[in-house]
């Protein structure tokens, strides 16, 4: 593979090829992230059925996360030091082996349950936590600097995968529900499909991506500014960046701010996601199992709830392209997130005292507001940040992204309390 100079710097990134295919690899990569994750939270009432004194949604979701926001957190602090290439392949392969572990698991054992098999399932799921703060925050990080477009398609994908898994769930039921074992043979489809996206991943990531014109160019730039993480991208696309172009003036890499200096500048960006996830993951997807009574829909009700949420959260991610209706205040920012506290309220007295219609649309609202909210923080977060402050923010901002799941898993388990008046 020839070596080519480092990308232009003058050359406009309007004038490049690539902007479409990006987006829809971006998309593909937001849903490769989640896909096998949110599988797991689909095929809930199948672990129910196999382990029903141990909350499944809500145990697996406690598992998942310390090991997301421990490995994000690490990561974050040493963004600058940890090739992104690597990083990003090493999440989806790892997500491959999870996910294709846990088809193995259920064969072995021919779908029973049991300590053992739990146990199993458990080490599968820290697996995708890993691969979660690898995947996430690489990209997170990687696409910070380049188009808005791209880190809105990558957070759409990543709504998407809940979308796709909630509407297969619903048809593997339709199909298998009357037939011998049709929960397991649903569940055995749903994560083969997951182990596909995640090897369709690997392979769009490595080999795809990286040779875009336009992503060469945000790389290029990056590196320019500073960037020692684009590196083996750049290479795998045949540019070879040159240390001399990068340093400064008095042979130094260019200035940029420190991780605390950029928390400091956008504490209210990173809290606002903070906040969003906490009130979210409070409430799904264990209180939709568990605190919702019984209805007309029978075991139809969590899946639909489910159903829901996602796909409004799914079209609420493509409204901040509108610009007109792109909430942009940092100030109203804060206080219509802050406001989501009311959704806690709403959601036990809908419960105690509501009909399901009410709940569906209580779910969506939920889904409405996380995506449209997620989208419209992530998007205006980097702006005016040069291409590695882009990425350490971009990193930052996914840890208080986990941290706020976590916290929301947690409080999750209050609605226990009192769980035998629902």
């Amino acid at each position: 593979m020839s070596a080519m100079n480092i990308a232009d710097p003058d050359e406009p990134p309007q004038k490049l090829e690539g902007k479409g295919i990006a987006i829809v690899v971006c998309w593909i990569l937001g849903l490769g992230s989640l896909v096998a994750w949110n599988s797991m939270l689909t095929i809930g009432d199948y672990y129910y059925v196999l382990f029903p004194d141990y909350h499944p949604a809500r145990v697996l979701t406690l598992v998942y996360q310390p090991f997301a926001l421990g490995t994000m957190a690490l990561l974050a602090y040493n963004e600058s030091k940890v090739d992104t290439r690597k990083r990003n392949i090493a999440g989806f392969v790892l997500y491959f082996l999870s996910t294709l572990a846990l088809i193995v698991v259920d064969i072995a054992s021919s779908g029973k349950g049991g300590v053992v098999n739990y146990t199993c399932i458990c080490i599968c799921v820290a697996g995708f936590g890993i691969a979660d703060a690898h995947v996430q925050g690489g990209m997170v990080g990687d696409l910070a600097f380049m188009k808005p477009e791209f880190i809105q398609s990558f957070f759409a994908g990543l709504a998407a995968s809940g979308a796709l898994t909630s509407g297969l769930r619903l048809i593997t039921k339709a199909v298998f529900d009357k037939t011998s074992n049709g929960l397991r043979k649903g569940t055995m489809l749903f994560l083969a499909i997951a182990t596909f996206f995640e090897f369709l991943c690997i392979f769009l990531y490595a080999f795809v991506f990286a040779k875009l014109p336009i992503v060469k160019y945000y790389r290029a730039k990056a590196a320019r500014e500073g960037s020692k993480t684009v590196g083996s991208d750049l290479a795998a696309a045949g540019i070879q960046t040159d240390p001399n172009q990068r340093a400064g003036i008095d042979g130094k890499d260019p200035e940029r701010l420190s991780n605390k200096q950029l928390l400091i500048k956008n504490i209210d960006y990173a809290l606002d996601l903070f906040f969003i996830f906490v009130l979210t993951l409070s409430i799904f997807p264990g209180f939709l199992y568990e605190n919702t009574g019984k209805h007309s829909l029978g075991s139809w009700y969590p899946l639909v709830l489910i159903a829901m949420y996602n796909v409004w959260d799914f079209i609420s991610r493509y409204i901040p392209l509108i610009e007109s209706i792109k909430l942009k205040s940092r100030k109203w920012l804060m206080i219509v997130i802050l406001s989501r506290v009311l959704f806690v309220p709403a959601f036990y007295f809908t419960a105690k005292y509501g009909d399901q219609g009410w709940m569906i649309v209580l779910i969506s609202l939920l889904g409405l507001t996380n995506g449209y909210l997620t989208v419209c923080v992530m998007t205006l977060a980097p702006k005016g940040c040069t291409g590695p402050e882009a990425n350490a923010l971009g990193n930052i901002l996914v840890v208080f992204l986990l941290g706020g799941i976590f916290l929301g898993v947690c409080l999750d388990w209050l609605w226990l309390i009192g769980n035998g008046s629902f």
